[in-house]
């Protein structure tokens, strides 16, 4: 590989001169931002193995992708490389080395050891990395504050449950996965201090099967409204949801389509303009690598869906409304591991 790019190093170097010598004029247009107008930039993701169509997190990387194709034209290519399994992550940042792109984006937590051994490997290449923190010079670190969102929906499940009780399912256990629950767990206790909470994680961000068969145990153990952190095995829930004519929480994006009388609210993590942002500063030539970028409730990086308004009634919205403000102003401070959820709620361990 690396004999590859030395190659075509020196490809370009000798293409580049001959272009100067008969058409400088072209090549030395410049853009505001200080980049040649004629480039085209190459803007690849590579998923988890929920794969581009999870209805969460990897979709919303890619509909951001897709707006800044729309937006910018024949300016930027765009590409996803989707991963089966986790062995598939260095192999797919590989084979966007192999094709030059300028930037690579790893979405969610898994690939973080993957991009951080590229960002070694490659200090010349641009990378970013969502859900988490790699501290390099050349990577950019998305991330959002889950907990806030999920304290939010967590409010409208303690306000709206029938039957006292409500449910967490989360994916693949992890830092980034305690964030949303701990931070439901906080916004149900706060608006339903008697309401009984049932905790599972799957252990996949791709099963839905597996997340449907949770869910429905869960209804029959009396939960009427679940949360569910899991990626597409989230959408097995919504499903058990729906069937059962129960409640159910989205994640990530609005997921309110997928059973509009059933999904009440979702957590909104606005990834796919946190990741148009940072393309857009490479595009007019204002990137900077090793930047970590929180995307807050202040900032609108993270929220409850537009939909909510649709299943939610307004005196339940209000409350969610006066309480973002206190977020806002930081007389509430919520939870995002389990250290400061048993901090906060020492009866609730």
């Amino acid at each position: 590989m690396k004999l590859k790019k030395t190659i075509t190093l020196a490809t370009s170097l000798i293409l580049s001169a001959s272009m100067i010598v008969g058409c400088s004029n072209k090549t030395n247009e410049k853009t505001e931002g200080g980049t040649t107008s004629n480039k085209v930039y190459k803007v690849g993701m590579v998923t988890d193995t929920g794969g581009v169509n999870d209805e969460s997190f990897n979709q919303s990387t890619w509909k951001g992708l897709q707006k800044l194709k729309k937006d910018y034209g024949d300016k930027v290519d765009v590409k996803y490389l989707e991963s089966k399994q986790d062995a598939e992550y260095v192999p797919n940042i590989e084979t966007f080395i192999d094709e030059d792109m300028d930037l690579i984006i790893g979405v969610g937590y898994k690939l973080k050891d993957a991009i951080a051994e590229a960002s070694k490997n490659y200090p010349d290449n641009n990378f970013a990395i969502v859900d988490e923190v790699v501290d390099a010079k050349n990577v950019d670190s998305l991330i959002f504050e889950d907990n806030v969102s999920s304290y939010l929906t967590g409010l409208i499940a303690g306000k709206m449950t029938k039957t006292g009780k409500v449910g967490f399912i989360g994916g693949i256990e992890s830092e980034v996965l305690k964030k949303f629950e701990y931070g439901f767990k906080a916004g149900v206790i706060d608006s339903n201090p008697d309401a009984k909470i049932s905790t599972q994680y799957a252990n996949s961000f791709s099963d839905a099967a597996l997340g449907k068969s949770i869910a429905n145990q869960m209804h029959k153990n009396g939960v009427d409204v679940i949360f569910t952190a899991a990626g597409a095995c989230g959408t097995g829930a919504i499903e058990a949801a729906k069937e059962s004519n129960k409640m159910a929480i989205g994640v990530d994006q609005d997921q309110n389509s997928l059973a509009p009388k059933n999904v009440i609210t979702s957590a909104m993590k606005n990834i796919d303009v946190a990741v148009y942002n940072l393309s857009k500063k490479l595009i007019e030539g204002k990137y900077e690598g090793g930047q970590t970028i929180v995307n807050t409730l202040s900032t609108g990086g993270v929220g409850i869906a537009p939909t909510t308004k649709n299943n939610v009634p307004e005196d339940v919205l209000k409350y969610v409304d006066d309480t973002e403000e206190k977020i806002k102003s930081g007389d509430i401070k919520v939870p995002a591991n389990q250290e400061e959820f048993e901090k906060a709620y020492p009866n609730n361990k």
